[in-house]
């Protein structure tokens, strides 16, 4: 949505421009080598000189019945029908066979060629007909599954309002560099990967992660926070290009520069998947590279059939013209393509990037998956999860004292404290207090008032002094941390007076998301954890992993992976990108969650989940079954319609029309078959 202020941009003319578009013929050979199909009527050429074709073979027909008209006039129009009907098939047969190469363009031309020389130009010009409508419709029907992810190009707007001498200026997103301030209009899609200075909003990020809920976003604390930091940052601070602001202006401040944006390198990966082949591809192509030689020999043969049997040669001709028609593997050749670039294209739009067929295809075939734990099954930050008196104290006042005396501390448990506590204490006051003492690993000492308030572990004091600690509070302190609790104690003078408690909690949907990939067919789920195995239980037993693997190493955890792959063969990786890339590398298919800005991520990532939601992977699992299961629909109909024509062809039951409806109609049945990814939602089978 623009506002009001904004230049409107043009979309760019399309209809007089050459339009690269990558067959699908061709890419199975040529690894996604363009073809152009522009011309005359623009990118729509190659469908209206198909219609031409048919228009020409239809007249020319209607008139070899006026016995007016001299069988010349139509033999002249399905000549013209050929060179309409053809071009596309011959320059497409000579940029191949100028590499060395036959393929499907060139038998068709052979066929038809042959079928001009016995004089059977209605069923020549028929052949090409048929062949470049369906080569035409199958252009424009996956152009739809590139238009999906072609799309994402046009989420960044093309200009920013950049803030300079105090004033605004529009300037092209190019001219943006690290560091700059930009303002978001109300409404409007953010122009730049950049941290928020100035203003509050909710934003749909949609566009890049896939969530479907606007996200609050705040303004940091210091404005002039350096570039280099904003990676550290809470995600509340951060926003993407492409991503759509809310009711309020914001100021953002630039990090990335418009060709490394997250956007920008999410379009680049993308596109690099078109030409990334999975294994059920390399199979059909190997399987081509001896079918299509091994057919011109048959085809060879048939031609001298006439030597042996009594018939003319015209006929052994026509027979052989037939089956190389039925024999072309134009269906099994575009039925993966087609399938992959749509399960692509489909995730693209969910917030998942799937870095081609490879992956594709392995998360469909995979039942057992490892998580790593922080940050991936759990938050992957403290939060205050107990607070326990102990001397008849009230709660609030306990808390009270604790949020004092962990304010004044940097460490990252006594932030998740003094953050919980003033969540719980909402607007109550908070004493102050002063002159804080840090006791490296064991905990802090504090004044507030007369008093003195020690906290942290049972080690701190042990080492304190001689006084001693009650065998309940012991007791309850081993309990919790049983449970996965970090405790500390809480003494103020020489009174215990409380319990402190802090967990990295599970995930909100972690439970569910596990409950669907087993309902999903996944039977082993494995957690990886630095953590002792008392909080890995606990963390296990809340959201439903079945196997534990506590107190690694990264390097430890690259070893329980490679155990896995040999006891299951196939294993993927579930975590961060960061520190686990090194294991997502060993397993067969290694998973990144929450990739939106992190390039580590999108980088060591096959498959990456750009929203940090754990419910993306059951969509993703169920995505790439639905797309294996289209692919082996798409073999079977392929090869199913060569195994009956070929043998249909050969005993002269059927001629070059039927095998042309029959193999063109079998090529558009498996590609509208594998658009049906597009339209794919979870909990379809």
């Amino acid at each position: 949505m623009s506002s009001a202020n904004e230049p409107v941009q043009q979309p760019e003319e399309e209809t007089n421009q050459p339009h690269d578009h990558q067959d699908g013929h061709a890419e199975h050979a040529d690894n996604g080598e363009s073809h152009s199909h522009g011309g005359l009527f623009g990118k729509n050429t190659e469908l209206v000189f198909s219609l031409l074709c048919g228009a020409l073979l239809g007249i020319g027909y209607g008139l070899s019945y006026v016995k007016a008209v001299p069988p010349v006039v139509s033999t002249v129009l399905y000549i013209a029908a050929y060179f309409f009907g053809g071009f596309y098939t011959a320059k497409e047969a000579i940029e191949t066979i100028a590499k060395g190469k036959f393929e499907i363009d060139f038998l068709m031309l052979v066929a038809a060629a042959g079928a001009g020389i016995l004089g059977s130009w209605a069923e020549g010009a028929l052949l090409l007909f048929l062949f470049s409508l369906g080569h035409a419709l199958e252009h424009f029907a996956m152009e739809r599954a590139r238009k999906s992810i072609a799309a994402l190009s046009e989420l960044a707007p093309r200009t920013a309002f950049r803030k300079e001498n105090g004033g605004t200026r529009e300037v092209p997103i190019a001219d943006l560099t690290p560091g700059d301030v930009i303002v978001i209009k109300p409404n409007t899609k953010i122009s730049a990967d950049g941290i928020i200075v100035k203003g509050s909003s909710s934003v749909n990020q949609a566009p890049i992660t896939g969530e479907s809920i606007p996200v609050d976003k705040k303004a940091v604390d210091d404005p002039g926070i350096p570039v280099d930091k904003a990676a550290s940052l809470e995600a509340e601070y951060k926003v993407f290009a492409g991503t759509i602001n809310g009711n309020e202006l914001l100021e953002v401040k630039v990090t990335k520069a418009a060709n490394d944006s997250t956007l920008s390198r999410l379009i680049k990966l993308v596109n690099e998947t078109q030409s990334q082949k999975s294994p059920t591809q390399l199979f059909t192509d190997k399987f081509e590279k001896y079918f299509v030689p091994a057919v011109l020999i048959i085809v060879t043969l048939l031609c001298f059939a006439f030597l042996v049997t009594d018939e003319p040669f015209s006929k052994s001709f026509y027979r052989a013209m037939s089956v190389l028609v039925a024999a072309s593997p134009c269906a099994l050749a575009i039925s993966t393509p087609s399938a992959v670039l749509s399960g692509v294209a489909r995730a693209a739009r969910a917030g998942v990037l799937i870095k081609g067929g490879g992956p594709l295809e392995d998360l469909g075939e995979l039942e057992v998956l490892a998580f790593d734990k922080t940050g991936t099954l759990t938050e992957g930050k403290p939060k205050l999860t107990k607070i326990i008196p102990l001397t008849g104290m009230a709660e609030e006042e306990l808390l009270k004292i604790v949020v004092a005396v962990e304010t004044l501390s940097d460490h990252p448990l006594a932030k998740a404290i003094s953050k919980g506590g003033r969540e719980r204490l909402k607007d109550a006051a908070i004493p102050q207090a002063h002159d804080m003492e840090a006791v490296l690993g064991k905990g802090i000492k504090a004044a507030l008032g007369s008093d003195t308030i020690y906290m942290g572990n049972m080690a701190l004091f042990k080492s304190l002094d001689n006084l001693q600690l009650d065998e309940q509070i012991v007791t309850e302190v081993t309990a919790s941390e049983k449970e996965g609790h970090t405790t500390m104690l809480v003494r103020r003078n020489e009174e215990y007076i409380g319990i402190v408690a802090v967990m990295d909690t599970p995930r909100e949907e972690a439970k569910q998301a596990l409950a669907e990939l087993k309902a999903a067919g996944i039977r082993r789920m494995a957690m990886l954890t630095g953590d002792n195995e008392e909080v890995a239980k606990a963390v296990a037993a809340e959201v439903g992993v079945t196997d534990i693997y506590a107190g690694l190493l990264p390097e430890q955890k690259v070893a329980v992976i490679q155990r896995l792959t040999k006891d299951e063969s196939k294993i993927a990786m579930v975590g961060d990108g960061v520190n686990d890339a090194p294991a997502m590398a060993k397993s067969t298919v290694g998973i990144a969650m929450g990739a939106a800005g992190s390039d580590v991520a999108l980088e060591t990532a096959d498959i990456a989940l750009m929203g940090d939601k754990l419910s993306l992977l059951p969509f993703a699992i169920g995505l790439s079954r639905k797309a294996r299961k289209i692919i082996r629909q798409n073999l079977v109909i392929s090869l199913g319609v060569v195994a009956v024509l070929i043998p249909l062809t050969v005993l002269d039951i059927a001629s070059i029309g039927p095998a042309v409806i029959a193999h063109e109609g079998s090529t558009l049945v498996v590609v509208f078959n594998a658009l049906r990814l597009l339209a794919y939602k979870w909990g379809q089978q």
